[in-house]
């Protein structure tokens, strides 16, 4: 089998752990991802298996679209609710009309410092791996973008925003910044992926259904063949 997988990634999996099941699933020993997802993330995780391996560079630049649910007032050491809490914020919270204007702040090019839990690797080592163990480096700030931010709805503390941005964006620093501005603190409480490139969550399929239509003789939906994983790239 080559093609691409849009699989509905499941909270708590990392995305290596889907390609191991997906492996595991269609028997096969090749396949990859196009781009990190965080265990606490849900949604959008395309899956290249066999020959389509070799299209990544193709599919991982692609722009993406993001669900996500921030809390004012508390910060924690991921950035996400993974982490253990580092503050608490306790003095007078911003009105509505400030976080507005804050999050149209964040739109355009942006510069980012990626968190120190992250896969990306210094001298071959993933950060998540030092920063398990009380090592915190010096990251280089990068550009990221921006294309849209919407809040969808403001209730208390909590907000609840769409994203679309472009290849690197992380959310949970995203979240951490525009806390910082607003000057009371934030964090991550949860993160879907509604769209990766091509690639949308309605499309979608998740490992349950992967096995039990494969078993079937014919996967239900979300496959794409290279050629139709390759159209208008």
């Amino acid at each position: 089998m080559d093609g691409v997988l849009n699989i509905d990634k499941s909270k708590g999996l990392t995305s290596n752990d889907v390609v191991k099941r997906v492996k595991r699933i269609l028997c096969i020993k090749k396949a990859g991802h196009t781009g990190t997802l965080d265990p606490e993330a849900t949604g959008v995780l395309p899956v290249l298996v066999g020959k389509a391996t070799k299209i990544s560079q193709y599919l991982i630049n692609s722009d993406k679209e993001y669900s996500s649910k921030m809390e004012l007032g508390v910060k924690t050491d991921t950035g996400d609710s993974a982490g253990m809490v580092i503050s608490r914020y306790s003095g007078t919270f911003p009105s509505e009309i400030e976080i507005c204007r804050t999050f149209k702040k964040f739109t355009g090019r942006i510069l980012q410092i990626p968190p120190m839990y992250s896969a990306i690797k210094v001298n071959g080592r993933p950060l998540y791996s030092l920063a398990r163990k009380g090592i915190e480096i010096e990251r280089k700030a990068r550009e990221v973008i921006i294309h849209n931010i919407e809040i969808l709805s403001i209730n208390g503390n909590s907000i609840t925003f769409k994203v679309l941005c472009s290849k690197g964006t992380y959310i949970r620093t995203l979240v951490s910044d525009i806390g910082d501005i607003l000057g009371v603190g934030g964090y991550l409480v949860s993160l879907r992926r509604t769209i990766a490139g091509k690639f949308r969550i309605e499309d979608s399929i998740d490992i349950k259904e992967l096995e039990d239509s494969y078993k079937r003789g014919k996967i239900a939906r979300g496959f794409y063949t290279i050629e139709e994983a390759l159209e208008n790239v």
